[in-house]
Formats: C-alpha cells, structure tokens, sequence
C-alpha cells in the first residue's frame, strides 16, 4: 500500500485538436470555471491534426483566470531544453505563475525524425532528460552567465531571462528503470498513463522512483505523481473507469491511498465538456473528501 500523503488535485487533457479551432478553449474555460486545478495538453507536433502545443497554452492563458497548464508531455527532441526553458518561463511570467512542465524523452521515432529530430537510443533518451533538467533550471536561476557541458546539450554563456514566478515543476512522463530512478534522482514529478500503466503495476513502478529518490537524498513526497486517465462517467460501463460518478469515487479513491497517485488528468472518451463538469463537480470533491477521511483516520500527515 502507497500513500504518500500529498494534497491531491484535479485536471483535464485537452487534445489540442485545431479543427474546430476553439476546441481546447471550450474545454480549458470549463475546467477553469469548475475549479479544476490543471489542463494537460498532449505534444505531438507532428501530428497534422494538432495545433503546437505551446502555441495553444498561449492562448488558452489569456481566456482563463486561475487554472494551471502544462504540455502532457513535451516532445524533447524536437523542443531544445533552453529554449523550452525560455518559453516556460515567458507564459509563467504572463500567466501570473500558471505554468508547469511535463517532459518526455519522445516516441515515433519516424514522426520525430520526418521534422528533422534526432532519432535517440534508449541510453541517449535517458541522457537527454537529464541533461534536459539541469539546462531548464539553470535558464530559471539567477546566475548571469550561463555554462554547461553535455553530451547532447550545452549551454556557452547564456545569459538567463526573464525568471519564472513560481518554481516550475518538471514533471517526467517516463516507463523504463533507468528514466524512473532519474525521475526519484532530479525530477519533481512523474507522469504515467493509465493505458500503459495500470494500478496493478504502478507499485513496481514506485519501487523504482524511490529508489533514485533514496540514492538522492530525498524524500518519496517530494515527488508529485500525475496520472492520466480515460474512461467515461455514464450509467453503466465495463472498464475500469467506465460506469456511474460512484465507481470513478471508489477507484480515484484507491489510486491516492494504496497506489499512491495524487494528481488525476481526465481525457473524456466522449461528449468532453459535459463529462469534464461531471468530474469537477461530483467526482474530484468526493474523492478528495473520502482521502482526506481516510488519511485522518490513519493519522496520515501531508508533506510540507
């Protein structure tokens, strides 16, 4: 049983769909007004049916007032880290602090390579993000000058600018042993998704997070743990997230305290809008209350 006592939120994934080009605003101006506390929006610019994906966070910003926004995950090989560094920390600074990044050592390798990406090996794709996270929080530090020297990134007298105004969270999409014990080593957050990671494998997957978490020096609630969900809130359903708002409570419920998930992202099967108020309103309450119950009853206490 996991439970690594964080305060749990609640968000939706946006496909960033450009037909109808005000798809992503419906949906991110719901989840705004519902309370909801993050829009995750998918990075596939190779994807012809897709908007750029930092180009639409640019403008969903400007048409919500509170809720947070991060690309679910950013394609890296085909986003330099200090320039991903710079974007983010631009819309940080314009949003009043409403940004987070989630990071991914990239796929479709064909799809990458067509756009003039590098094609990376397992280990490379490793490096990669990790060179990533140390090039991003330098471009966020005060320093004036700039050096790094990697194998696949480098930084040769930057000069830093502007700083975010929150302290972004990078947040790692990442499956395999040696991204996951990265993930506990340098990240401040993991991103699973429900289709390549059920429940009944995210305890090994933990395992393997907390580990590089131990080898750091940290501790296991430092990591926040972001998972993606899809389904359908309806009367009935044969799925695991598939069936009426009281199943979606009992299952989201069990994520946070025996899987150890804190932060939901919903992508909607169907009929978006409506499924994404059905969420906010009577699904995210709910399982916040019986965790919080649950917790006190355990005597379980949130990290600082």
């Amino acid at each position: 049983m996991n439970d690594y006592g964080r305060k749990l939120e609640f968000g939706a994934s946006v496909e960033p769909l450009a037909d109808p080009p005000d798809w992503a605003a419906r949906i991110a101006k719901a989840a705004d007004r519902l309370g909801l506390d993050l829009v995750g929006i998918q990075d596939h610019p190779y994807q012809r049916r897709f908007f750029d994906t930092w180009t639409l966070i640019s403008t969903l910003v400007p048409v919500t007032e509170r809720i947070r926004f991060f690309p679910d995950v950013a394609n890296l090989p085909l986003r330099p880290p200090a320039m991903l560094a710079k974007a983010a920390a631009s819309l940080d600074v314009l949003s009043g602090g409403r940004v987070e990044m989630g990071l991914g050592a990239g796929a479709f390798w064909d799809a990458i390579e067509a756009m003039g990406g590098p094609r990376r090996s397992p280990g490379e794709a490793v490096q990669s993000v990790e060179e990533a996270i140390k090039v991003m929080r330098l471009v966020w530090s005060d320093e004036r000058s700039l050096q790094f020297d990697g194998k696949l990134y480098s930084l040769r007298g930057m000069r830093p600018g502007p700083l975010p105004v929150h302290d972004i969270g990078i947040w790692v999409g990442a499956a395999g042993p040696r991204m996951l014990k990265l993930v506990g080593r340098l990240a401040d957050g993991w991103v699973p998704s429900l289709f390549w990671a059920p429940p009944e494998r995210l305890p090994k997957l933990h395992e393997r997070i907390d580990a590089g978490i131990a080898e750091a020096g940290r501790r296991p609630e430092e990591i926040k743990r972001v998972y993606n969900l899809s389904g359908n809130i309806g009367p009935e359903g044969d799925g695991l997230l598939e069936g009426p708002v009281s199943k979606w409570i009992e299952e989201l419920t069990r994520f946070a305290l025996e899987f150890g998930m804190d932060t939901f992202i919903y992508w909607p099967s169907e009929d978006h809008v409506h499924q994404i108020e059905v969420f906010a309103s009577e699904v995210a309450p709910a399982v916040r209350e019986a965790v919080d119950k649950e917790r006190a009853r355990r005597g379980t206490k949130r990290p600082r």
